[in-house]
């Protein structure tokens, strides 16, 4: 049932959106140049790896030595657009489709992160990882990392049909808001070092 309501919402959804899709990709071309996409191989279910799609809202600008500038200087305009309604994750729907993500789930996070789970926290491994969670509606980047594996591992042991359509509606609400987008002002959220507490 899970599976058959990713696909009967994301197929609709990204062929309906087809417009916006490629309109977005022509400014990126424009104004960030090639690639169009942020792919990054990421943790699915059981903690097998996939690519992950995104819109690429960063330019790969670096200083004099050829390191690669902080987060807040490669934002560009148009990528802080796409973040603030969310567009940057839409590509996301191509892999509902094909089976590496759900709709809804926990994040998927970086691979270098697995070996510092708690016993508790790879319990977030055991569904597929979603574009939204119940840690999105729930603060999203404004909480913290112990926070979101709370949300996470309660989500995975909470799980129903039903909760997956209140959380659908809840992230439609959260999106128009705009709501956690940034952690304590940073454009993205620090990188996970593991949990100060046993949880």
């Amino acid at each position: 049932m899970k599976r058959l309501l990713d696909l009967t919402i994301s197929i609709p959804l990204l062929l309906m959106m087809s417009p916006v899709f490629v309109l977005i990709s022509i400014i990126l071309k424009v104004q960030i140049g090639s690639p169009i996409f942020f792919t990054q191989e990421r943790p699915g279910l059981n903690d097998e790896p996939f690519y992950l799609y995104k819109f690429r809202t960063m330019s790969n600008r670096t200083d004099e030595q050829g390191n690669l500038l902080s987060d807040e200087k490669r934002l560009t305009e148009v990528g802080a657009i796409l973040r603030k309604y969310s567009l940057d994750e839409f590509p996301q729907l191509i892999n509902v489709i094909k089976g590496d993500m759900s709709l809804v789930g926990p994040r998927p996070l970086l691979l270098e992160y697995l070996p510092l789970y708690t016993p508790e926290q790879s319990l977030r491994n055991l569904v597929k990882p979603g574009i939204t969670g119940w840690a999105q509606i729930n603060g999203r980047n404004a909480i913290t990392w112990e926070e979101k594996f709370r949300c996470d591992t309660w989500y995975v042991k909470n799980w129903s049909l039903g909760l997956d359509i209140k959380i659908l509606a809840l992230t439609f609400s959260k999106v128009l808001k705009k709501e956690g987008i940034s952690h304590q002002n940073q454009v993205t959220m620090e990188k996970f070092k593991g949990s100060k507490e046993v949880m």
